[in-house]
């Protein structure tokens, strides 16, 4: 079992930088691939970006250098750096962790462990 925490979410006027963070715990030995994803409301949950245990990355088209993923093995934990933020990038944030060993693998449906979620909300 892993246990994820995601803190870090907030209020930010486009434009901004937010970063998130989330804390692993649990069967963290384990080389599992990290992911971040985000639903706004009345839509579905939707992938952003992951990151293999190895540090390979990969990203949604939409936050496409904007948005930069890192993780720390030593500290079990994973981030997110969200920069240039956009009104549409307002949605709950999720931690994920999969067994899938390609970050572009990594899905909903593929998600093994999920986070609680952390509000990100950007003005115009």
């Amino acid at each position: 079992q892993v246990q994820l925490v995601e803190s870090g979410g907030g209020l930010v006027q486009a434009g901004g930088s937010l970063r998130l963070s989330c804390a692993a715990s649990g069967r963290t030995s384990s080389s599992y691939t990290m992911g971040w994803f985000r639903q706004a409301p009345g839509k579905e949950r939707a992938f952003v970006t992951a990151i293999t245990w190895g540090g390979s990355t990969y990203y949604a088209d939409s936050v496409k250098g904007r948005f930069t993923i890192s993780r720390d093995n030593a500290k079990n934990t994973m981030y997110l750096q969200m920069n240039n933020l956009k009104p549409e990038d307002t949605a709950v944030y999720y931690c994920a962790a999969s067994w899938v060993t390609a970050a572009q693998a990594m899905g909903v449906r593929k998600t093994d462990y999920w986070g609680q979620g952390t509000q990100v909300t950007v003005s115009s």
